[in-house]
């Protein structure tokens, strides 16, 4: 299916849907992936999330992973073969294999300004479908911090219809209502929403 802006979306998500992240210390791959886990269990459904424990200093390259599941979840090791790889640091591409294991018909999500053609051709990326979103750049002018968890997680609804974003906003506006005041609710509804409407397919 491709939607009025000519962005794909995968019609109908697997039972069992394997992310995997990679970021840096600091950038909230580990957040995010836990805020898509509380998304899934907000649609009533099976989920894990957690960090692949290492160095997690600020600016360390980190890994976590992300499995929702319309059944109970039996398997308990890292997403070895993801079908949605989220990269928030475009720098990561270089110095770390992030398709590792990935199938041939796997997602790749990636932080940075270039469009998909423009990233493959600066990385020499071959294979997978690449999807970008500025996340950062979204980040700063609606959150106010170069922090790109967020929007990343729009871009991501966007892309797997995994979660309708309605839901999402909603659930954001509930859960962080709880926790931060409303002019930073609104700024990473105004996140997730950019990102979701400014994802670039191929």
């Amino acid at each position: 299916m491709t939607t009025k802006s000519g962005t794909q979306k995968v019609e109908a998500p697997p039972a069992l849907t394997e992310i995997r992240w990679h970021g840096r210390g600091g950038q909230g791959a580990v957040t995010a992936a836990k805020l898509v886990a509380e998304l899934a269990l907000g649609q009533g459904k099976f989920f894990q999330a957690f960090p692949e424990y290492g160095p997690e200093r600020s600016g360390a390259p980190i890994v976590a992973f992300t499995r929702v599941s319309d059944a109970p979840i039996q398997v308990y090791s890292g997403v070895e073969h993801p079908q949605i790889v989220v990269v928030l640091d475009p720098s990561l591409l270089s110095i770390v294999n992030v398709t590792a294991g990935a199938p041939d018909d796997a997602i790749v999500l990636v932080n940075s300004e270039m469009s998909p053609a423009e990233l493959r051709r600066h990385y020499g990326l071959e294979g997978f479908a690449y999807y970008t979103v500025a996340a950062t750049r979204i980040a700063v002018e609606t959150i106010k911090r170069p922090i790109p968890n967020t929007p990343m997680v729009g871009a991501l609804t966007r892309i797997t219809g995994l979660f309708p974003i309605d839901d999402v906003v909603a659930f954001l506006r509930e859960d962080f209502g709880k926790k931060f005041p409303p002019k930073v609710v609104e700024g990473n509804i105004a996140a997730i929403t950019r990102s979701y409407e400014e994802v670039q397919a191929e």
